[in-house]
């Protein structure tokens, strides 16, 4: 008898095998150069990148957590400043702010996109004023989150920030080619950031990040930032940093961002074959919320008997994760030190005790994703109902 398929959440190596001829290529090409940090590489792919999303300037970074530190520091956000984010969130987002000398203020999701809800924007942005000095500092910006590849709500964000002078900073981390209403996250704010790491939609093989806007002074600050703010080699115009992203790095993405699109569509399909399958299943399946295009950077399911759930997957060969387990607010580092919009966030809390996530990956075939299907169908059937796994 075949041994159970062994099958992981994400699989970077797959995307590695699928291109290895042409990421070989530009890997050799980058060796043979002979130039390894900022050169014709990063320059070509921040411009192919920019022009993917249609914006002005992207700025290559090391990871996606500098990003948003350079985004922040490039749009004068900093020491005595609150910014505005979700508390479910990967933990760089928060920390970005912190990096950058500025407090979070963490408000709570809406449970069915598992992003920054407007309502509880519009009423943090209330409690603590554009500008008015509270215990957070002076509201200067919000940080939404286009998290597991589904978009915030950008249309309101930005109504919002408008009205209240805030700037408008697009974590698009897991978003890679997501859109709203048929524009790009990423292009909405005054500037986003995106990281690179191997596993998201658009993954080097090993970190890296971006900077990317429409405003070119913004642009200009970013490029200054990232490497000890020359603009003249050994002469620092403002205090900077080092985090460039590499040629190897740039030349991987190069390769990738060509195939982009169409492995977002592929995503797409598996998320349609779990749709199809678990729509019978005690779940709550990922639902669109609006006019956006979903990338599904990951395929997030509800289960209140999520780790029961989890376990008998592992057993039968289905590698699952949660992201993320702990708000952020309750992580032993920031755990009663922050504040919270409206003083609690209990669609924050209940989500972290309830989500899980499938195998989600383009290379994904589907008769791997029938296979997890099965498997999650069958553990909610009686016990002698229960199909064996289908070979």
């Amino acid at each position: 008898m075949p041994a159970r398929p062994v099958l992981l959440p994400a699989d970077p190596g797959a995307g590695y095998l699928a291109y290895r001829d042409a990421i070989d290529a530009a890997v050799r090409r980058v060796l043979e150069s002979g130039w390894y940090i900022l050169g014709q590489e990063v320059a070509a792919f921040e411009a192919e990148f920019a022009r993917y999303l249609g914006v002005r300037d992207a700025v290559g970074v090391g990871s996606g957590t500098d990003a948003l530190h350079l985004a922040l520091r490039a749009c004068g956000v900093g020491p005595g400043d609150a910014v505005i984010t979700a508390s479910h969130t990967a933990v760089a987002t928060v920390a970005a702010i912190e990096l950058a000398g500025a407090a979070p203020v963490l408000v709570d999701i809406d449970p069915r996109s598992f992003t920054l809800d407007p309502n509880r924007l519009e009423q943090a942005v209330a409690e603590h004023g554009r500008g008015r000095a509270s215990s957070a500092g002076r509201l200067k910006a919000v940080i939404p989150v286009h998290l597991y590849g589904h978009p915030a709500d950008m249309p309101a964000v930005m109504d919002i920030a408008r009205r209240h002078d805030l700037i408008v900073i697009e974590d698009c981390a897991q978003a890679h080619g997501a859109a709203v209403e048929g524009r790009k996250v990423g292009t909405w704010g005054h500037l986003a950031a995106f990281s690179f790491y191997p596993t998201k939609n658009l993954g080097a093989l090993g970190d890296g990040g971006a900077v990317v806007t429409n405003d070119p002074q913004t642009a200009e600050g970013a490029r200054l930032l990232r490497e000890y703010g020359w603009r003249e080699r050994y002469k620092s115009e403002v205090p900077g940093m080092n985090t460039r992203l590499d040629e190897l790095q740039a030349a991987v993405l190069r390769v990738k961002l060509r195939h982009l699109d169409r492995e977002n569509a592929r995503r797409r399909e598996v998320a349609r074959t779990y749709d199809a399958a678990l729509s019978a299943a005690p779940l709550v399946l990922p639902r669109l919320r609006g006019d956006v295009d979903h990338v599904y950077h990951l395929y997030v399911v509800r289960s209140r008997q999520r780790d029961e759930l989890r376990a008998s997957l592992k057993a039968e060969g289905v590698g699952t994760s949660i992201h993320y387990p702990t708000p952020v607010h309750l992580q032993p580092a920031y755990q009663g030190r922050l504040v919270l919009g409206g003083g609690w966030l209990p669609e924050t809390e209940r989500a972290c005790r309830e989500i899980l996530s499938l195998p989600m990956y383009p290379q994904m075939t589907d008769e791997q994703a029938g296979y997890v299907s099965e498997r999650v169908v069958s553990w909610h059937q009686p016990p002698g109902d229960r199909a064996e796994p289908s070979r």
